[in-house]
């Protein structure tokens, strides 16, 4: 056997070594008592020895990878859910909201709702959201008359498309960690991306809202929104807002620190490329700023001195210290899937895969999105959907000529939209809160809005990928 054949069965038995583990990690996830963190360590360690790599250096790949993730993002995660923690516990979220409806105005409470969601699912988890500002759907409803369903799924479609898509919410962090690209250009584009799905989802909900709330009332003879008047609202509203905090402080923790990410993604950037000239103790400043852990630092302070005057010492560390402790399985999985993603790089399977791929007539940003479409329809949680899929696809995308990581990040966080369904927990939020109990009502309710967001994101993906 020559060296040239020796290698190509190498590379054979390193492709069939990763299929094996990534189906023994989705196995274990659905499966077994086998937690996901512990399951992408086994699948890191399988696809490893299965290229040949010796049980040592398997062992450093993923202990190396573990950590070169989590340098580069954990801090960030930890910050961002101490901050979501403050934003929730406030009151700061639901102030958000009431004022976007007070705004827009009688007959656009789904817009204002959906661009609610759009802006509070950023620094907080979607679950939470859904359920602190679902009473205010119900009472939107009953006071104004509106379709529960539609300002309900207007609600969950803008909490869920920036969940999937913008960055510091754990999933896109996580995945720009992996691919190594800007948190700011990360954000940048998961906005630009996400926005035709959220129209998409609203529209749906106006069209479909009032349908499904009838096919309820004619299969089980359950009526979800009664009838009254907008005003009821309006004059709730008054009274609710005296105790949340201003409009000012409540958006201050969530827009700058996204304010000083852009402006050291455009200094460094324009600097670079020779369109502006400026001071260097200035791009250097807003680099420092900008930096995503500074940057959300200073966010975590303005949210803790701007948003929790009448709580005492101890309230406030609290809340911190309940939002640090749902970091902790987040940093274990996202490290897990960059120890993955370790050893696909030292191992050469992902340059095998990438050679192969680069020769396929097919856009490079399938290769993410599909497998996060797979996994997340297979095992439900979008998080590992898309920590999966950028874990199996940075490597391979790395090796393709002019691919654009940041879409390519995007690509991974966008397939994980696909059909929530009952593997997912948000489905079960929207229902239950909703009070829709029936399987085909909960699909029209929740699994078809976000496979509508799943498509129209894949079109538009494409559509930029094509010109940038």
């Amino acid at each position: 056997m020559t060296e040239t054949d020796t290698a190509g069965l190498t590379e054979i038995t390193a492709v069939i070594g990763l299929a094996a583990a990534v189906a023994l990690l989705i196995f274990l996830v659905l499966r077994t008592k086998v937690h996901a963190v512990l399951a992408l360590i086994i699948a890191a360690s399988i696809a490893g020895l299965a290229a040949g790599m010796a049980p040592a250096s398997v062992v450093e790949a993923i202990t190396t990878g573990f950590g070169a993730t989590l340098s580069t993002i954990g801090l960030v995660i930890g910050l961002g859910v101490m901050m979501g923690r403050v934003l929730e516990a406030s009151g700061a979220a639901e102030k958000l909201a009431v004022t976007l409806i007070r705004w827009l105005g009688r007959k656009k409470e789904e817009w204002a709702l959906a661009g609610a969601g759009f802006i509070i699912s950023i620094p907080i988890f979607v679950d939470s959201a859904f359920v602190i500002l679902s009473p205010l759907v119900k009472s939107l409803s009953r006071t104004s008359g509106r379709s529960l369903l539609t300002l309900g799924i207007a609600l969950a479609g803008g909490l869920t498309v920036t969940h999937h898509a913008v960055p510091p919410t754990p999933g896109p962090l996580g995945a720009a960690g992996i691919f190594g690209v800007g948190v700011g250009e990360m954000i940048l584009w998961g906005v630009i991306l996400t926005i035709p799905s959220l129209l998409c989802v609203v529209l749906y909900a106006k069209i479909m809202g009032p349908r499904i709330e009838a096919m309820i009332e004619a299969d089980t003879g359950e009526k979800l929104s009664p009838q009254e008047a907008f005003a009821e609202f309006e004059d709730r509203a008054v009274e609710r807002e005296r105790e949340l905090p201003s409009l000012t402080i409540s958006v201050m923790p969530i827009f700058a620190p996204i304010v000083l990410i852009f402006l050291n993604t455009f200094s460094t950037n324009l600097t670079e490329a020779g369109v502006l000239a400026l001071p260097e103790w200035l791009v250097q400043g807003a680099a420092f700023l900008g930096n995503p852990v500074i940057a959300l630092l200073i966010g975590v302070l303005i949210a803790v001195y701007g948003l929790t005057r009448g709580q005492d010492r101890q309230g406030t560390i609290a809340d911190l210290e309940k939002g640090v402790e749902s970091a902790g399985i987040i940093l274990l999985v996202t490290g897990a899937g960059g120890a993955l993603g370790a050893v696909l790089r030292e191992s050469g399977t992902g340059d095998a895969i990438g050679e192969w791929a680069a020769g396929l007539a097919l856009p490079a940003v399938l290769i993410p999105f599909v497998i996060a479409t797979i996994v997340r329809a297979i095992q439900g949680s979008g998080t590992v959907a898309i920590i999966t899929a950028a874990s199996i696809s940075a490597p391979i995308m790395a090796q393709m000529p002019d691919v654009n990581m940041v879409l390519a990040a995007q690509a991974a966080c966008l397939g994980s939209m696909f059909f929530g369904y009952f593997n997912d927990s948000l489905f079960w939020v929207v229902n239950r809160m909703l009070g829709v109990k029936n399987a085909k009502h909960q699909m029209l309710t929740w699994s078809v809005p976000t496979t509508i967001a799943w498509a129209v994101s894949l079109v538009t993906l494409l559509i930029i990928s094509a010109v940038v």
